[in-house]
């Protein structure tokens, strides 16, 4: 079983910068894959960005350019640094982490930008 755990959220203008960060611990060795996703009052959770154990990477196409998402394999520690962020990015931001037969989720940390 993977544990993660979220931080780096907050209040922040349109056009500034947060990064996130997921700190996964457990069966670490059995993630085949981590992303983050999103889910704004009223809409469905969506995939923001996604990267794969063999480092392949993927984003939504409304994030593209603007977040990148990282991991570090010997802090375990998966991030999401999001520059020139728009008030359509405010959400609860979800730390996933897929293994053979199951998904992982952290608690959500809320992200605000103001306009």
């Amino acid at each position: 079983q993977v544990q993660l755990v979220e931080s780096g959220g907050g209040l922040v203008q349109a056009g500034g910068s947060l990064r996130l960060s997921c700190a996964a611990s457990g069966s670490i060795f059995s993630i085949n894959a981590m992303g983050w996703y999103r889910q704004a009052p009223g809409k469905e959770r969506e995939l923001v960005a996604a990267i794969t154990s063999g480092g392949r990477i993927n984003y939504a196409d409304s994030v593209k350019g603007r977040f990148t998402i990282s991991r570090d394999n010997v802090k375990n520690t998966m991030y999401l640094q999001m520059n020139s962020l728009k008030p359509e990015d405010t959400a609860v931001y979800y730390c996933n982490a897929v293994s053979v037969g199951s998904w992982s989720w952290g608690q959500g940390t809320q992200v605000t930008v103001s306009s």
